[in-house]
Parts: structure tokens; sequence; C-alpha cells
């Protein structure tokens, strides 16, 4: 260790103290909530800039304003405290308005993914027990195509945001600018009294089984994730720019980006989507000095051709998840980064870990009680000894991390009390103790001098779900719709690497029925696009004999896994979606190599 990396370290103490103090979990009776954190922002920085879209600019003053008039048309439409509001949009401004507005009635976003449609889509404005869904013009034909069969009315159960000025709104829908536009935006009283326990949003993750599950974020939750974001990660004042092309249904571009300027006033530069050639000339152009990432999107822009000024901008600071150590420290010189706050968490999770210190290839430390065990990758089981409890792994090496609910740290769950209970493990260490169980293999590295904090490193996913595309993809979700097609008898899914692309990308092992003997490539391809959002739709798909099975019925992924597309140990068929192509076609020993080179881009 060096004499400037121990006063790096040293440094970062005053934000530590800070941030132990922040992070201290506020009662939960305690009135608050994000929309009165945005009303406190827009008096304190009201002319500071809030958001940056295209050649628009918003302050924090006129977007609360535009919050305040959403708010009270949304409460002339009936939405009240406690009612839930599906929120269907790309990213745009109106997005962060319609969040800061239903919070600010004491209402619940639920927010959809814009990929999803007919049945998932359904099944989301559904569980979510719904008053209302609000959806961006862009999204209209999708929320079209499940009207008829969610338990809303047309008219005043769905309210549309016009993408511009010369959209024209169905006649099935309200017109939320059109019924807003003439009102005073007066502050709603209800945000004054909301309190932290009180749910902000259902977040929808895919879980190990079904469809979609709504992730329960509460108020508290919420406002301590952004806090942290802001304080320890971004490090940000009102006079930053953050930079902003993630989804913002999802955790980290809505908590731990837009969340933390809504705290500190910064301004948020917003993309609809990710350019990695437009993206240099976006930061420079207006000034951007801290970016929000996923792996995937740093690995597109690392994959461009490299040009001498690269590191030639004003962004110095990230947070994300994602950057891989065989990447890590090249990018951070190529585009002149200082610091990565690269961090590990779920939107349902009670645990997140931070590299708050800026130490390089890990996810940080964790102020949560965590514990890393054994688990057993052949049966898919967490291993327990004679005594029945759960064995803690020795230091550096891989284990199933958990973390310990407590009051202080609890796991607030879904709105499904069994796929909630689903995700909690019991008497793991001691009679009667209950853990989260993250589905997530990480370790502890040796990082230096790190103030006798331990840091960790992610390793691997397990279980039933894996990352492609930036989205957490259900193996049983894929599995179930792909047995839906005539020709299958049963699909068993999984994710695989492909070199140069982060996460895995799907794989199924289909059999078919019986008297089939060649799979209908082309219906097949039809089936998967017409079904399937494209980030869930399997790469590879590998036609067997039969599916293995354990003694208890249970598909075996394993050796699958293990096999992937390799057609040098793989003898039955295996058909390839390639990137832009519409259907599938029947991998080769060329295109094998392509993929394996790195260079099929994927």
């Amino acid at each position: 260790m060096g004499i400037a990396d121990f006063v790096s370290v040293l440094a970062d103490v005053p934000t530590l103290l800070t941030l132990k103090k922040g992070m201290k979990p506020r009662p939960l009776d305690e009135t608050d909530c994000f929309g009165r954190q945005v009303t406190s922002t827009a008096t304190t920085h009201g002319g500071s800039v809030a958001v940056v879209y295209g050649d628009e600019t918003q302050t924090w003053h006129e977007l609360n304003e535009q919050a305040n008039r959403y708010a009270g048309a949304l409460a002339n439409l009936g939405v009240g405290r406690g009612d839930v509001v599906s929120l269907m949009m790309e990213n745009r401004p109106d997005f962060l308005a319609l969040c800061i507005s239903i919070s600010k009635l004491g209402a619940v976003a639920a927010l959809i993914n814009t990929n999803l449609r007919e049945r998932p889509l359904q099944h989301c404005i559904s569980v979510s027990q719904s008053k209302m869904c609000v959806f961006g013009m862009e999204l209209a034909e999708a929320v079209e195509g499940v009207k008829e069969l969610v338990p809303l009315s047309e008219g005043e159960g769905f309210v549309a945001v016009p993408d511009s000025s010369s959209q024209e709104v169905p006649s099935w829908a309200s017109n939320l600018s059109a019924l807003s536009s003439n009102l005073e935006p007066d502050e709603p009283q209800a945000q004054n009294d909301v309190t932290l326990r009180e749910t902000a949003f259902y977040i929808f993750t895919s879980g190990t089984t079904g469809l979609p599950k709504a992730a329960i974020m509460s108020n508290r939750r919420f406002l301590q994730m952004s806090r942290l974001s802001y304080i320890a990660g971004l490090r940000c004042t009102h006079r930053d720019r953050i930079y902003l092309c993630l989804p913002l249904y999802h955790g980290t571009g809505l908590v731990i980006g837009a969340g933390a300027a809504m705290l500190c006033g910064a301004g948020v530069v917003l993309q609809r989507k990710f350019s990695a050639s437009g993206f240099l000339g976006d930061v420079r152009r207006h000034g951007v000095t801290h970016l929000v990432y996923v792996g995937e999107m740093l690995r597109y822009l690392y994959n461009s051709p490299e040009k001498p000024d690269d590191a030639q901008n004003s962004l110095h600071t990230m947070i994300g998840n994602g950057l891989r150590p065989d990447i890590w420290i090249d990018f951070k010189r190529r585009f002149g980064i200082n610091r990565v706050t690269e961090f590990y968490g779920a939107s349902e999770g009670n645990v997140a870990f931070a590299n708050i210190l800026n130490k390089d290839c890990t996810v940080g430390l964790t102020a949560s009680k965590v514990a890393l065990v054994r688990y057993d990758l052949e049966s898919g089981e967490v291993w327990r000894g004679d005594d029945g409890r759960c064995v803690e792994v020795d230091e550096g090496e891989p284990g199933l991390c958990i973390g310990h609910i407590n009051p202080n740290s609890s796991f607030e769950g879904y709105t499904d009390s069994d796929a909630t209970e689903s995700k909690i493990l019991r008497d793991v260490l001691e009679e009667g103790d209950s853990w989260f169980n993250t589905g997530d293999l990480l370790k502890t590295v040796d990082v230096g001098f790190s103030l006798g904090y331990k840091h960790y490193q992610f390793v691997d996913r397990l279980g039933d779900t894996f990352r492609w595309r930036s989205e957490n993809v259900s193996t049983n979700e894929v599995g179930e719709i792909l047995n839906g097609f005539e020709d299958i008898a049963m699909s068993n899914v999984f994710g695989v690497q492909i070199p140069g692309s982060e996460g895995r990308a799907g794989m199924a092992a289909v059999s078919l029925n019986e008297g089939l003997s060649q799979l209908n490539v082309d219906s097949f391809s039809e089936y998967v696009q017409a079904n399937l959002p494209s980030f869930a739709r399997p790469v590879f798909v590998r036609v067997q004999p039969a599916q293995e099975v354990t003694g208890t019925f249970k598909m075996v992924k394993k050796d699958l896994r293990e096999q992937g597309y390799d057609l040098n140990v793989v003898e039955d068929p295996i058909y390839v979606l390639k990137p832009g192509a519409e259907g599938y076609s029947e991998l080769d020993n060329d295109y094998l190599n392509e993929i394996q080179s790195g260079s099929a881009r994927f």
C-alpha cells in the first residue's frame, strides 16, 4: 500500500462519519416522502437546473410546479393516499414529474417495464391492484392491447401523457396534459402527512417462478438509499450534473440516480436511450460530472473505437453495478474517471454494498449484518451441517450472500406473501433467526488499508434468474411461455456467458412432443418474437431427445450450463438468434468461432 492510498482512505473519514449519522434508520412513524423532499429542494435550489432533456431545460422550481399540477389533476380523477397508480413511460421529464406528483399525494407508483406486452403487462397492472394506469403515448399500443383484460374502466382508468404537442390521445383515455394545464401549482397537503412506513413504489422484479413480482419500496428505504447515493457514492451537490440513460422503472436509475438528485438538487441529464457514439458528446456539451451505469453500457463504451481525447471530458465520478474486473482499470484510465462507486443490492433486498472507499474491482463494504454461507451448486440448496445450521465460508471463498432481517434492516418483500416467504432462510446461524436470501455468490477480497472495513466482490448469480441486457430474466417464466409453443413438450432455460458481453444470455434446452423429430424453426421464431420481450428471448435453443430430471423431478441445469452452445461437446442441434435477426438459424462452427472470439457483438 502506498502513501497516496493511505491518504486517500483517511480523507474519506469525514464522509464515513456523515454517512453513519445519516444512515441511522429513522422511525417509521416519522412523516416524510421524496415528494416532500422535492418541495424542499425547489425552495432551496429553485433556480438550479433539475432536468436537461435534448434541447429542453427545467429548473427545480419548474419541475416541482409541473408535479403539483399533475398531482392536482390526478387528485381530481380520484387518486388519494394509499392508492396505486401504474406508470408506464419511457425516460422523459414527465416520468420524473409523475413520480413526484404521486408521492406528494401519498399514493404508490407501480413502475412497469416498458418492454412488457400482453400477459406480463396485464399481470403487472392487475396484481398491483392499480386504481389507474398512466402511460406515455409512445406506449399507447401496448396498453391498448391489454385494456380489455385489466380491471380498469375506459376514460378515468387510463390516463395518457402525450409525447409531443401534436399527438392525439385515444378516446379510451384521459389527457393528463390537458387536465393539468390550467391548474394552480398548489402543494398537496398529503405530502406532509405521509409516513416513512408507507409504500412509495412497487418495482417489478423477475422472480424464480411465474410472472414479475411487485417488490415493495417504502419511503424510508427510498430516501435512505438515495441519501447513500448522493452523500457517499456520487458525492454530488446542486452544482453537478448526473447523466442518466438507464430506464427509470428500475431501481438503479430511479433511486440511485434521480433520487440522489432530488435530495441534493443536482441536475439530471436525461436520455431516453443509451448511445455509445453520442455519449462523450453529451458529456462535454452538458458539463456532465457524474454517471449512473450498468456493466453492459460500460462494455459498449469500452468496445467503441478509442480516441486520443477520450479522457478530456468533465466526467469524474460514476456509480452503478456490473463493471467487470477485466476492464475496470483500463476503463478508468481511458475515460479519465477518478471514482467508481460499484454497488451491489436488489430492489427488494435488505442489504446493500457500496465501494465508497474507491477500491478497484470491488463492490465495497456494507453497514448491514451479512453472512456468506456454503451453497451446494449441484443440488441448488444451502448447505447445512449436522446441527441443521448453515456454515459460513472462509475468507476469500465464494459463498451465498444472506442479509440478517431485523428492525433496522427489514425485508419489505413483495405484494405476494408466498413470494416473500420464499426469499427468507430461517434458523440459519441460531434458532429463530431469519435472513434474506440474495441468490448471489460473493466473496471477501483484500484491498489493503480500509479503516478496518471488510470488502466484498460479486462472483455470480445463482438459481433461476440471470441478467441480460440489464434486465433480470426469470428462467421459469421464460420456460412456461416456451412450453406454450405447439411443438414443445418441455423446456429448460438457463443463462450462458458470451465472450465480450455482460451478464448471461438466455439458452433453452427443449424437448419436442411425441411424434416430432424436428423443431418448426420459422413458427417458433414468430412465437418467441410475439410472446417474449427482447431481453428474455433465448439467444440459443438446443433441441434434445428428452429432458434430464432429478429423483424429485427437478430439471437438471448443471451439465447443460457447462456444455452451453459448444458444438464440440454437444451433438444435439442448436439454433441461435443472431443480433438484429428476426428468426433463429442453426448454429455452425464458423459462427461459433465468431462468438468465442468476441466478434459476434451480442
